[in-house]
């Protein structure tokens, strides 16, 4: 596959969209119906300098980003940061294709808050493995916003105008916060899922006889066998379960202690061992901060 067509600057995006140049250097917003793609455009990857937030109906092919394949069966907003890689093939014959795009440079958040907080969005993270399917209701809402942000650039600038733009920024962003958090509330099956298979994994980790020499497990190792983000995991984790990924880990890791100190007669230091812990007092510590007990004093209550 060759590499991804690099996108510098939004005049850039316009261009290569076949749409005339943006009225606004740092932000656009782009609807469907007017791109001039060329039919049959063979499948693209590009990436760009700048934020693409989207939502998309109507469009047969296919969407890739990260590990994950889209449809657009139904409305969908998904958001890409800088850098990260789009890759599909335009428009087919017969397509009622409708929807936007959200072209927005790092360089107008410059001097706001939203420079930074802009990277504390976990959903450019979830962009990867998990879109953001809308309600007709929350659609409305997004779209109203949308149009307030192309009223207000359509306008002559003046000292206000990065104030508003960065007032409506924030206000669809924070929207698209709250909407995830719904999701991952509303979409129980699939996510309940990601927990099943989490909770087998785990299982069979702490069950393996290698796990002294493989130590615990990492987030990172966690979220790679689930082929999902580390901040999605994070998520999913604290909406349904109230835990960090941490401290799921360490509960798991709790739960398989106490099976060994009730059921078998080895040592303290051994089934620190077997766990994955190189010092035994590393073991008793997050033991005893999870249960108010030493590993002893536990095991005493079986005696």
């Amino acid at each position: 596959m060759s590499a991804p067509l690099k996108v510098k600057s939004i005049t850039d995006g316009h261009r290569i969209l076949g749409l005339p140049k943006p009225e606004h250097p740092l932000i656009s917003v782009v609807n469907y119906a007017d791109l001039q793609m060329p039919e049959g455009m063979a499948e693209m990857s590009a990436m760009f300098d700048f934020y693409y937030i989207s939502l998309k109906r109507g469009f047969s092919n296919k969407l890739f980003y990260g590990q994950q394949t889209y449809d657009f069966d139904e409305g969908m907003m998904y958001f890409v940061a800088p850098n990260q890689v789009l890759r599909g093939a335009g428009p087919s014959p017969g397509d009622d294709l409708s929807g936007w795009i959200l072209l927005i440079h790092p360089d107008l958040l410059w001097g706001t808050m939203l420079a930074k907080k802009i990277k504390q969005y976990e959903f450019f993270d979830y962009a990867v493995h998990e879109a953001l399917f809308l309600s007709d209701k929350e659609e409305t809402i997004i779209n109203s916003i949308i149009d307030n942000l192309k009223t207000e650039y359509h306008t002559n600038m003046d000292r206000f105008s990065q104030d508003i733009l960065i007032s409506h920024l924030e206000t669809l962003l924070n929207y698209a916060e709250r909407f995830y958090q719904r999701q991952f509330l509303t979409r129980k099956k699939s996510n309940h899922q990601v927990l099943d298979r989490l909770e087998q994994l785990m299982n069979a980790y702490f069950s393996d006889e290698a796990l002294c020499s493989k130590g615990l497990p990492t987030v990172q190792y966690i979220s790679g066998q689930l082929n999902i983000s580390q901040s999605y995991l994070r998520g999913l984790l604290k909406t349904l379960t109230g835990q960090s990924t941490q401290q799921y880990i360490h509960e798991k890791l709790i739960d398989k202690a106490k099976e060994k100190l009730s059921t078998t007669s080895l040592s303290v230091s051994e089934i620190a061992y077997e766990l994955g812990f190189e010092h035994p007092q590393s073991f008793s510590k997050l033991f005893k901060s999870k249960t108010n007990q030493s590993p002893l004093e536990f095991r005493a209550g079986f005696n």
